[in-house]
């Protein structure tokens, strides 16, 4: 029985199995929605159709609120009030950005029957861990947020993220939760290379609890504008150096690479995240130290001394190793294992509360429990500690096809003039979607786990 939709909301029928917003959403991938539990009439249960959270994430121009049942994804925009324009070309705006954040043209059951059919430790997690996909990011907040990642952990990561956007970029919208008379929740976009290249910025983000990253941040988007300048386009609403950064998504993986390196704070995992969840390359694998314990374990990846640290060499070997394992599409293979592996996750997808095993052996860290670091090595400043680790999957050699069930906008809006479609399927909407970081330099915690959008 499909879920009646929510008032003000729009339906895409969309099953678990190729989007799981409860798993992509809270593993490490994006840090700025919000989840809302919702409040029922009656008690959910595990074959419930009601939906039982709303997500929300604030774009450049709109707040974008995600609910899901089974088989159906619901959405809607919020926009300011001195917003205007036609409902219904709004609202296919917003359909066309959930299909290219979500990379939804990408058949996620085909590749998961990949490499269920060719790695028996994927075969093994794959009806518990399913709708997990590699998120398409703005370049830019994902750059930001990765190099602020090291030696933390994604409650932490969540809060930094939260304060960068209060303090540099202007309120977009206030909304009350969902369901609820609670007090309204401000909503900020991601700022703008521009409001983080000033000087004033380092000293700013310490204050704030970034520590060493502060000047990461600062010297990267000073870097930005020096070079590509900060005069907004007026239409994609983007500065010309966040523009440069979408140039990379068409170079190869080398070639963008390079460019990312150059940036302070930038390794190889730092740009390998960014390769992977927001420049289009879906066979990188961003490897740490966890992710060498499995290939180890799991893959016939030789073992290398305990003393000897994750070196070029090194990294390249594990990095081959497990592409040769999971295929064209390795780094989203990646992270469903790695997600598995997640101590937030270890009850995840069973029907009772008790955890499993993970694949590797547990770990101790300076984070929470609940609440695993993300292990980013930088070239400069403090060493990093992880929390995570990551499982492995198999091979594919066939793309996935388009999944049949996504509807198309001119579906769901039948009434949307043609040339309006063209003018929707050409542009490159702005995503304002994603990961920020920032960490009290003394070791401080800050508090708290909830996802809580700027």
């Amino acid at each position: 029985m499909t879920a009646p939709v929510p008032l003000g909301f729009h339906a895409l029928p969309l099953p678990l199995a190729q989007l799981s917003l409860a798993a992509v959403l809270k593993c490490g991938q994006s840090f700025r929605w919000s989840i809302f539990p919702l409040h029922t009439t009656n008690q959910p249960t595990e074959d419930s159709n009601t939906p039982t959270h709303e997500y929300r994430l604030c774009l450049r121009d709109r707040v974008v609120c995600l609910r899901q049942s089974p088989d159906t994804l619901f959405y809607r925009s919020v926009f300011p009030p001195t917003h205007f324009g036609d409902s219904a070309t709004r609202e296919a705006e917003t359909l066309l950005w959930i299909r290219d954040y979500f990379q939804l043209d990408t058949d996620l059951l085909e590749l998961y029957r990949q490499w269920g059919a060719s790695d028996p430790v994927f075969r093994r997690l794959r009806d518990r861990f399913e709708g997990i996909r590699v998120l398409r990011q703005d370049p830019f907040e994902n750059l930001i947020s990765f190099i602020c990642s090291s030696n933390n952990n994604i409650s932490r990561i969540t809060k930094m993220v939260k304060s960068l956007c209060q303090h540099y970029s202007p309120l977009l919208v206030a909304l009350p939760p969902p369901d609820t008379t609670s007090a309204e929740e401000a909503y900020h976009p991601f700022p703008p290379p521009s409001a983080l290249a000033t000087p004033e910025v380092s000293a700013k983000l310490r204050a704030l609890g970034f520590g060493y990253r502060a000047d990461f941040i600062q010297k990267t988007a000073a870097m930005l504008v020096e070079t590509h300048g900060f005069t907004q386009n007026l239409n994609s609403r983007m500065e010309p150096s966040e523009e440069w950064l979408m140039t990379l998504r068409a170079l190869s993986t080398a070639e963008a690479r390079t460019e990312l390196l150059k940036f302070r704070g930038v390794g190889r995992k730092v740009a390998d995240c960014v390769l992977l969840m927001s420049l289009d390359k879906r066979g990188v694998i961003p490897v740490d130290t966890h992710v060498h314990q499995i290939a180890v374990k799991h893959y016939d990846l030789r073992s290398a001394p305990k003393t000897a640290n994750l070196n070029p060499k090194l990294y390249d070997e594990v990095s081959n190793k497990l592409s040769a394992v999971w295929g064209e599409y390795a780094g989203w293979a990646h992270s469903v294992l790695f997600t598995s592996d997640l101590k937030s996750f270890a009850s995840y997808g069973l029907p009772s509360t008790p955890p499993t095993p993970s694949l590797t052996p547990d770990r101790s860290s300076v984070a929470s429990q609940d609440t695993p670091s993300i292990m980013t090595p930088t070239t400069e400043g403090k060493p990093t500690t992880t929390k995570r680790k990551r499982k492995q999957s198999t091979a594919m050699s066939t793309p996935p096809k388009r999944p049949k069930p996504f509807e198309e906008v001119a579906d769901i809006f039948p009434d949307i003039p043609a040339e309006v479609m063209v003018t929707l399927e050409d542009s490159q909407y702005s995503l304002a979607d994603r990961v920020k970081r920032r960490r009290r330099g003394g070791g401080s915690v800050l508090a708290g786990g909830a996802t809580v959008i700027p």
